[in-house]
């Protein structure tokens, strides 16, 4: 049996207004499997995602249950450095969100703000980072150019680029391609495939169809709940629960 790299139990969360986001969701993710979270919309997927990294704490006035392990660790207990655990599982979001400069300041400005200053170190993850996201050959010769003049999906890969150069653990991917073309969708995905031999991927897709092409596992969300984990083939070709048959076969959502 695999080790867990993140183990949700028992994971409840409500906002300030009442509004119950998740309900006693519980499961295990292992290490470099791409795992997605899918399902119809105000299911709680990208919830569940802030709440592995603590994003979640933003929120004033929200109530918690259960406990999140990573590496064995619950994340909540007193004494967590929140902004190492943010460095260790990140979190690249749906709008691509390049920082004012050039793409090496986006690459570097993490690493600079964590005190690795030195030049050969920046310029070899700045590469690294870059060659994991299949963004170097189109950049490579533009470091020092402004990184809003890039296209929608090149901005998306580079800010999977900027997480990656920070060296995570698991990289949480919030709808990364719901605004990019099909070829830069199938570039994304293609990386994405590439990078789960090194990291643990947990994925909230564009699409059902999406979740099926990229998922080792997944997990079906519905109003909150889990419905439904397992394997690729169990969840989008022989779901066992009537409601994943109905989602996955566009009966509804």
């Amino acid at each position: 049996m695999a080790t867990s790299k993140l183990s949700l139990e028992n994971i409840s969360y409500t906002f300030p207004d009442g509004t119950q986001a998740l309900s006693n969701v519980s499961l295990d993710i292992r290490p470099q499997e791409l795992f997605v979270i899918f399902g119809p919309s105000r299911g709680g997927k990208t919830t569940l995602l802030r709440l592995l990294n603590r994003l979640s704490d933003l929120v004033e006035g929200a109530q918690r249950e259960g406990t999140i392990l990573f590496n064995g660790q619950d994340i909540f207990s007193r004494g967590t450095d929140i902004i190492r655990l943010r460095r260790r599982i990140s979190m690249v979001f749906a709008i691509p969100t390049p920082l004012p400069g050039t793409i090496y300041d986006n690459m570097t400005y993490g690493l600079k703000m964590a005190g690795n200053g030195k030049k050969s170190l920046l310029d070899e993850r700045v590469e690294r980072g870059l060659r994991q996201a299949a963004l170097w050959d189109e950049v490579k010769d533009r470091l020092d150019t402004s990184a809003f003049a890039l296209s929608g999906g090149q901005k998306q890969r580079l800010c999977l680029a900027r997480s990656l150069a920070m060296e995570p653990e698991v990289i949480l991917l919030d709808n990364p391609t719901s605004g990019l073309d099909p070829i830069s969708t199938a570039t994304v995905e293609k990386s994405l495939n590439e990078l789960k031999k090194r990291y643990t991927i947990i994925m909230v897709p564009h699409s059902v169809q999406q979740a099926a092409r990229v998922a080792d596992r997944a997990a079906f969300l519905l109003g909150g709940e889990m419905v439904e984990c397992g394997n690729q083939e169990q969840i989008f070709v022989y779901p066992e629960e009537e409601r994943t048959a109905d989602y996955v076969t566009g009966r509804f959502g």
